[in-house]
């Protein structure tokens, strides 16, 4: 055949499909995701190769993190049954294990970014990310409380605050109290795109955070809706926002693109715990190859405009990157 076209011309080599690679991950879009304790470091049987960390325990692993060329990471804290109430008092203790692991990590990391999670539902009785009352999710009095928490947090060390709430105007309050109290260059990234999913399961699971009560579709999203995104993104924006989350990733790629699109802010999307946990199920079984599986679906984040990754397999991914930036095979 005479062809004046050829587009198997720029895959025909792993050199020339390098040269022409439109989406380029690397480990500076990675965010590792990391839990924290006060008991003795315990792996997390539904998120395979994920540990609940001890403070001893955390700075290890940071190092490790740093060592592999990971620049952030996200903290969340596993809050012991006894310490739990309905009013989340433990959120607003500046001794509790969140801020005990940002004081630690910080003097011992200055250069590591701290991201911290603001939302009550691993420190409430009732599991929910708001306040209860008479079965029903307070928005403004949530509010009030995320604003100190955030303030909080900034005050011992965090670099960047991140509101999971899905709270109506809370990255508003939060900004003005931030600002109020000095803290003019602590960011917000705000989980302005968060779904009412199936695939937090093994996160829950890891923090014992399951709503204890109903469920979460009073203040997360329907996934049914794609235009909401939008509204959403733009509100938090408008708010002060430095940077846009969409969680879950990879059913929500649409979403990804969207606001990509439509904001000039960063977008961090979160490959999450369910995501994560079904490649190592399907690994375990021998269905798929995890190493190619997983950089394949990053890729997918990272190409549909994603600037951060949120990441369980952060580690793994950035093993795999300092090998080669691309692994496939460059046999032909």
């Amino acid at each position: 055949m005479i062809l004046d076209k050829r587009p198997r011309r720029l895959r025909s080599s792993f050199g020339i499909r390098s040269l022409v690679a439109e989406t380029q991950l690397s480990v500076n879009d990675l965010v590792w995701p990391v839990f924290v304790q006060e008991d003795a470091t315990s792996p997390i049987l539904s998120l395979p190769g994920v540990f609940r960390y001890s403070l001893n325990d955390v700075v290890s692993a940071c190092e490790q993190a740093l060592f592999l060329g990971i620049k952030a990471v996200a903290l969340f804290p596993v809050t012991k049954e006894s310490d739990k109430d309905k009013l989340a008092t433990q959120a607003l203790n500046e001794n509790n294990i969140l801020c005990s692991a940002i004081r630690l990590l910080k003097k011992e990391f200055p250069q590591l970014v701290l991201i911290t999670d603001v939302a009550l539902d691993p420190y409430s009785s009732d599991g929910h990310d708001g306040f209860v009352e008479n079965n029903k999710i307070i928005n403004d009095r949530t509010v009030d409380c995320l604003a100190q928490m955030a303030v909080l947090h900034a005050e011992v060390g965090a670099d960047i605050v991140a509101p999971s709430d899905m709270m109506d105007g809370r990255v508003a309050a939060i900004r003005f109290s931030l600002e109020k109290s000095g803290f003019t260059d602590t960011l917000i990234l705000s989980y302005c795109v968060k779904y009412a999913s199936s695939f937090y399961g093994p996160f829950r699971d890891a923090l014992n955070s399951a709503p204890k009560m109903g469920d979460k579709k009073t203040y997360q999203m329907d996934y049914l809706n794609r235009k909401e995104a939008l509204r959403e993104a733009e509100l938090d924006e408008l708010e002060g926002a430095d940077i846009l989350m969409v969680k879950p990733a990879l059913s929500y790629l649409d979403i990804i693109s969207d606001l990509n699109q439509a904001s000039s802010l960063p977008i961090a999307a979160y490959h999450v715990s369910g995501e994560y946990a079904m490649l190592k199920a399907a690994a375990e079984k021998g269905l798929l190859d995890y190493e190619k599986a997983l950089l394949e679906v990053t890729s997918s984040i990272k190409r549909a405009g994603a600037s951060l990754i949120f990441t369980y397999a952060a580690l793994e991914l950035a093993a795999l990157l300092a090998l080669s930036p691309n692994t496939q095979s460059n046999q032909f």
